[in-house]
């Protein structure tokens, strides 16, 4: 089983997106992907406030191929409680914090006190990474040093300039993840695997913007033992939904 822990589905009228479900599940099955974590291009709440209904809707309209998380703004003063529906009456399953579209750092006290709930709910907490400036993954490391109770997982492995780092705060930080969705970097990957543990490398795409049969070939590519390949592809963030499921 090939288990995607990050995509987008999105068909927003207030901002124009069109990334259809059925746009993603052709792609997944192209790619030989069982199932995936899907999650909006939006911020709840914010300009659309309908995303997290939407999403629920997708997954109960496609059950067994996707999961839904939460895109989520920190900063409106019932955040904490509507994380708490997505996650008990909607069924999502995780929280995902994009910095650059909530333009705050990601350890303002806003954000720790979504990250804390989202840990009392047992859900993760996916970062977007990259090079910019509230995207850095030294800087998601103070949220996770602040929320040792959290999983984080740091998307992208740090991007284009900051792999290194990312791998770097998974190392100092137990608590934290790597997803390598977009990684360009394949030697990476197995560098984060030596240092910090299959266990903790998650396999990733961020389709459709990225292609899912490339992101999976890069992790065929390392020449992996089948337990480690059957951890990243799968076993990893299977762990994560089904801590949700226990809770």
């Amino acid at each position: 089983m090939i288990i995607d822990s990050h995509t987008h589905v999105d068909e927003s009228k207030v901002v124009g997106w069109k990334d259809s479900p059925n746009k993603l599940i052709e792609l997944m099955d192209e790619a030989g992907i069982d199932r995936s974590v899907i999650m909006t291009y939006v911020d709840v709440p914010g300009l659309d406030m309908e995303g997290l209904k939407y999403i629920a809707g997708v997954v109960r309209r496609h059950p067994g191929r996707l999961v839904g998380y939460a895109r989520m703004h920190p900063y409106g003063k019932n955040a904490v409680s509507l994380l708490r529906e997505a996650v008990v009456d909607l069924n999502l399953k995780g929280l995902k914090f994009h910095p650059e579209t909530i333009a705050k750092p990601p350890y303002s006290d806003q954000s720790i006190a979504l990250i804390k709930e989202a840990a009392r709910l047992k859900v993760p907490v996916l970062f977007h990474t990259g090079d910019e400036a509230m995207s850095l993954p030294l800087k998601i490391g103070f949220a996770a040093e602040a929320c040792p109770e959290a999983t984080i997982i740091l998307a992208h492995m740090g991007g284009y300039s900051h792999t290194n780092d990312a791998v770097a705060v998974a190392e100092r930080y137990d608590n934290v993840l790597l997803d390598t969705s977009a990684t360009p970097y394949p030697g990476k990957i197995r560098e984060a695997i030596e240092r910090v543990g299959p266990e903790r490398v998650l396999f990733a795409s961020d389709g459709p913007g990225c292609n899912p049969a490339l992101e999976v070939a890069k992790i065929k590519a390392l020449n992996l033992s089948p337990k480690e390949e059957e951890k990243i592809l799968c076993e990893n963030i299977l762990t994560l939904l089904e801590r949700v499921n226990s809770k």
